[in-house]
Formats: structure tokens, sequence, C-alpha cells
């Protein structure tokens, strides 16, 4: 054991992913490009070889890849990694192609056909744009094709910048219900402290708890050629876990890495969740759905929630903030301030006003109709 609960270095767990039948692989910048941040195409060549092997056991695979702005530095015979967001779309217009000929041309080789998927943030927050992307992505699936998905860094800017594939694939593990999410990077997974910096390193196997410890040493790891580093991939553990998917941070570098992993053997650091896969509308109230005002509630109503998997009614309403209409997504927060759910409002934050504290048959007499009892149903409430 490892500093606090949820950091393992035993191998006590069995890892058993031979049922995975839907598996996400995000594959990072240094996994496919060298030191000079230019694209190498044998690296590509061994990762398609791989996810080939994956396909032939009957798996459907969907990869998640950086390398678009690496591959455009090479491309463009730039120095070091721009900074400018105009520089770097420009960059990424000019990779992004070079990337995708590379994955195709040697997909090609097994008559393995992928699809190029782009996306930004906005994707994931709109709910129709959410459903169409879920829709394509399992109609590819469908059709035995692979997507290849990656950010749209050509449009994206600052303000809508998913900021990293890392969080991107973990969003996409989660919107499609897989059933393992492998994050490829440069090193055999989560350590204590930087292996490459100190000697003091352990290695951590599995992860079965985000803690404040695991964050800390997270933050403490230095960064690779990626936008990421540790940091993103703890922040994508924390949706996985969330979303009841596990997740391998393992070494793209060693060989046949992914049947190792579907095999069972012990490569990596696995973040092993305790809770049931969601389903896709309680994965796109947590994650995906942008909350578009807050709903406070009293101790009573905050037990109900989380203790007795309750509705929320009326009566434990103490305050509301920000306009809001029936349907949109709302934050849940107790006392304190402090969210501890999401959901989709019945009503809108003007009728709630006029409503909170009072029992659901008088919600008729003071509004003047009553479509629902229940402020929030259960089924469109998730806790965080």
């Amino acid at each position: 054991m490892v500093g606090e609960e949820g950091v393992k270095n035993t191998e006590s767990e069995v890892r058993e992913f031979s049922e995975a039948k839907r598996i996400v692989i995000k594959i990072g910048t240094s996994n496919l490009t060298d030191k000079s941040y230019r694209l190498e195409p044998r690296k590509v060549e061994k990762l398609v070889k791989e996810i080939v092997e994956l396909k032939k056991q009957g798996k459907e695979v969907i990869v998640v890849t950086s390398g678009a702005i690496g591959a455009g530095i090479g491309k463009l015979d730039l120095k070091q990694r721009p900074r400018d967001i105009k520089v770097l779309q420009a960059t990424a217009a000019v990779g992004q192609n070079v990337l995708m000929s590379t994955y195709d041309r040697y997909f090609a080789k097994y008559e393995q056909t992928i699809a190029q998927v782009l996306i930004t943030h906005e994707d994931f927050f709109d709910r129709q744009r959410y459903l169409n992307l879920r829709n394509t992505l399992i109609t590819l699936l469908k059709s035995d094709v692979i997507p290849v998905i990656n950010e749209n860094d050509t449009v994206a800017v600052d303000e809508i910048k998913l900021g990293d594939n890392d969080n991107l694939s973990a969003l996409v593990a989660s919107n499609l219900g897989a059933d393992l999410l492998i994050m490829l990077t440069d090193t055999d997974g989560l350590f204590t402290y930087d292996p490459k910096r100190s000697k003091k390193a352990e290695f951590i196997s599995v992860v079965d708890a985000i803690t404040p410890e695991i964050e800390r040493i997270a933050s403490a790891g230095g960064k690779t050629s990626s936008v990421g580093g540790m940091k993103t991939k703890i922040q994508a553990a924390k949706v996985t876990m969330k979303a009841g998917i596990p997740m391998v941070i393992v070494n793209g570098g060693e060989e046949n890495i992914f049947m190792r992993i579907i095999d069972g053997e012990p490569v990596g650091t696995l973040f092993m969740p305790k809770k049931r896969k969601m389903n896709d509308r309680e994965h796109w109230i947590l994650f995906a759905s942008s909350p578009k005002g807050k709903i406070k509630v009293d101790e009573g109503a905050k037990t109900a929630l989380v203790k007795r998997g309750g509705s929320l009614l009326p009566s434990g309403i103490t305050g509301v903030e920000n306009e809001f209409v029936s349907g949109d997504p709302v934050s849940i927060v107790d006392a304190e301030g402090v969210e501890f759910a999401k959901g989709i409002s019945n009503y809108s934050s003007s009728d709630i006003e006029k409503i909170k504290g009072v029992q659901s048959k008088a919600i008729e007499q003071i509004l003047g109709r009553k479509e629902y009892d229940e402020v929030v149903y259960r089924s469109n409430l998730v806790l965080c």
C-alpha cells in the first residue's frame, strides 16, 4: 500500500477484460512521433497492427488520437510547438491530413476501413449534438469501421477547447458506454514520483479511488510532448470511474500491449471503478451537460436524494440561482452551496421561486397548473 486508501501496489485484484466488447484506445503524441515532433511511421504501423489483432478477437475499437499538431510541426519544419492559437490551429490543419493519411495507409494493408471524426466540446454540451455523435459512432462500429477521433484543433478556441485528448477519450468512452479505456503514453503507468527524475519512484498498479494523494502525485509529474501529462489522465480517470468504466494507463511502446491487457496481464496502472456503468442519459447529465442554474436544498432533501434515492420535491428547496426553463440541466447544491447532484428540471427558475418550500399538492394552487409533483425526477438526477 502506498499513501492513502485508493492507492494499491499489489496484484491481489484480478484483471479480467476478455469479455470487454467495446474498447476505446487513446494514443498520445509521444506514441506517434519522434523527439523532433515528426510523425514516425513505424510507430503508427506498430499500433495499427496491434489494433487489427484486437479487432480479430471480435472487439469494437474506437481510437482517440493525438498527434495532429505534432505531425504539422514536422511537416512545416518548425523548431518548437507554437504558442499562438492561430498558428496552432494552422499547424493542426496541416498535421491532421498527414496523420490521417498515415493511419489510412497502414490500416488499408489489413483491408480495415477507418473514419475521421473531429469533435469540439460543444458536441458534448448540446444534447442533440451529443446524441448525433453517439449515433454516428455506433453506426460506424456496426459497419465494421474504426472511428479515429481527434479534437478539432483547427476551429476550436480556448473557450471551448477540451484542452487535451485524455479528457476527450474519457468522454467518448462514457458516451458510448465502453467496457474499457486504454490510455497509451510513454511511461509504464502511474508512479509515486516521476520515474525519469527520482529513484524513489514506486509503481502503482491499481487505483480504486481518486484521492487527494493520487491528484498530488499526478500534479507533481512531468509533461511529455503532448498537451496533457499525468494530471489530465487522472482527470480522465475521474470521469471513467464515475461512469463505471475501467481505465488502464500503459506504455504504448510495449509489444502486443492490447492483447496483453485483454488477456489479464498486469501491465500499466488500472483505475478500477466500484460502481456499475452509467446509461447514456446519466452520463450526459453528469459529464456533458452545462448547468443553466442552481437549485439550493435543505439537509432533509439532500438526505432523501443521497441516502434514499428519492426525487427532488419543492418542499426541500430553499432557493434558486440564475434563470432557466423547464427541461434545462441544473446543479443541485446543499445549504453550504456545495454541488452534490445534477439533474433536469421540470420547472423554470421563476416557477421554482414561487413553489419552493411548499408541498407538491399546493403547486397547482400557486401556479394555476401542475405538470409534475417533482421538480427533478430521480431518473433525471445523478449524484456527483
